[in-house]
């Protein structure tokens, strides 16, 4: 009698609840935390743990409602961060390691850990891969593993993306990330017209360039640049749609919000005045154009054709000479690799800087041609390499290209170029294997991928957690290219 008691507790106690019991226990302690809080600290200390304490209750439940806010976060984060020895942590790094660790709860929770390998995966790894192999030679190793916990971060969020959110969401993901290059253009528009910002980017002695809260224009011009090319090509898709009588109603929405994106990130991304946004989002433009349509090929080469003319024929001449000077006063410069034999004035001292800092880099990658100098290490080793005058090495190489080769040497520019590769071959087979709607996000992802490639000629966009950025947007591309057959809008019923 006694054993049977003992076996029908021991069995009644295995099929408790325990997961739901530690749950809700977990709950309590929030809300018990927040009511402390709120009683016993300051109003802004207490009004940060009861937020931070209901994001993370949010994202325990559902780690999709962390990646809704860690889009917002990629551009507002930099507000407030705290500095651990070389790493910078803010909401965006807080959030990715939320994220994460709530994905990985809930599967080991439901007793099945499993994670689908997307297309991008094997390339991304390599670029990894070689990053690890230059800790070998890496002169700071505090520097070298934040950079690799940057791209740990776009791998882990690519693999979130990509396993984890379907095909609503993601359309609710391409909503929020357009309104938060909305309210960067809004806050760039009141920069730039309210004259609130340092002195050194005063622009025709009325104006101050936009930055956002990116802290320069030129991270700030690369961020709208990463979400133009898409509100240009859900717009377009848009359009054609409305045209042809066949755009639904849930899809009204977002043709609407995407225009509206367009008009002011194109606006503030003028008042960035940072050519490098600029090049980026024309060849971004170019790219779109001619993958939607073949006779956009033939239209642009005639268009080209023309431009030349004109501009042969003193076109020059009606362009307003600030954009004319802003486009030519580093062509003198591009026959010259060697500044030190260049004389600097004011008007060509930010070209000669950019170029001292490519000269910089150029000499790492030929002193260690195969595994470079360390990854994240450009700023380290920078002192040995800085030409006279040039000692600040401000963070990188200006040109993400020769930066990878300084850092990882030619088998990590290699890896990094075949990355790049396979993601425009995935995004280039999911604009030909998609109609309608996804046709257009497929598009514009292939648009950002190309403003990232030509911009990062001249910056590194992969600060600011836009690594981040880039990461959500390909996962969001894996799943739209993980069908092969043609796939078309949905009722509105099953999108929203």
């Amino acid at each position: 009698m006694i054993r049977r008691l003992d076996k029908g507790w021991f069995l009644g106690l295995m099929s408790f609840d325990w997961d739901g019991l530690l749950a809700k226990g977990a709950i309590l302690c929030l809300v018990a935390m927040a009511g402390l809080a709120i009683a016993f600290l300051p109003l802004t200390i207490a009004s940060a743990l009861v937020l931070g304490s209901a994001v993370l209750l949010a994202t325990v439940i559902r780690p999709q409602y962390g990646l809704y806010l860690l889009i917002f976060s990629i551009p507002f984060a930099s507000i407030r961060e705290l500095q651990i020895g070389p790493v910078t942590v803010g909401a965006t790094e807080a959030l990715v390691v939320l994220v994460l660790c709530a994905w990985l709860a809930k599967m080991i929770a439901a007793r099945k850990i499993k994670v689908a390998q997307p297309p991008l995966s094997p390339p991304l790894l390599l670029f990894l891969g070689t990053a690890l192999l230059s800790l070998t030679v890496t002169l700071s190793l505090a520097m070298s593993l934040k950079e690799i916990l940057k791209w740990l971060s776009l791998l882990g969020i690519y693999l979130f993306v990509a396993n984890t959110v379907d095909e609503r969401q993601a359309k609710l993901i391409v909503v929020l990330i357009l309104m938060a290059g909305i309210s960067q253009a809004l806050l760039g528009f009141y920069q730039f017209f309210g004259r609130v910002g340092p002195e050194g980017f005063i622009l025709f002695g009325r104006f101050i360039r936009a930055y956002g809260t990116f802290a320069q224009p030129n991270p700030y011009g690369g961020y709208l640049g990463l979400i133009l090319p898409l509100a240009y090509s859900l717009f377009v898709q848009g359009a054609r749609g409305k045209g042809q009588g066949n755009l639904q109603p849930c899809t009204l929405h977002l043709w609407l919000l995407s225009g509206f994106g367009l008009l002011l990130m194109g606006a503030a991304m003028l008042m960035s005045w940072s050519r490098g946004a600029w090049l980026g989002f024309a060849a971004a433009f170019v790219a779109m154009n001619v993958v939607r349509s073949r006779r956009a090929v033939t239209f642009f080469a005639i268009a080209v054709l023309l431009g030349v003319l004109f501009l042969l024929l003193g076109g020059f001449q009606l362009i307003p000479a600030v954009l004319v000077k802003r486009f030519t006063d580093f062509l003198p410069y591009l026959g010259i690799f060697d500044v030190r034999r260049i004389e600097v004035t004011p008007e060509n001292w930010a070209v000669v800087e950019r170029m001292a800092h490519w000269q910089a880099g150029w000499y790492m990658f030929s002193d260690h041609p195969w595994l470079g100098v360390g990854i994240g290490n450009y700023a380290p080793v920078y002192p040995a390499y800085a030409l006279p005058g040039w000692d600040d090495p401000l963070g990188h190489a200006h040109n993400y290209y020769l930066n990878i080769a300084a850092e990882v040497g030619l088998v990590g520019l290699c890896a990094y170029l075949l990355f790049v590769g396979a993601c425009f071959w995935q995004a280039w087979h999911a604009v030909r294997s998609t109609k309608g709607w996804w046709q257009g996000a497929t598009l514009g992802i292939l648009g950002v991928l190309t403003h990232l490639s030509i911009h990062n000629f001249f910056d590194n966009l992969y600060v600011h957690g836009m690594n981040v950025h880039v990461g959500i947007l390909l996962g969001l591309l894996s799943i739209i290219r993980a069908d092969n057959t043609d796939r078309r809008d949905k009722p509105c019923s099953t999108i929203l």
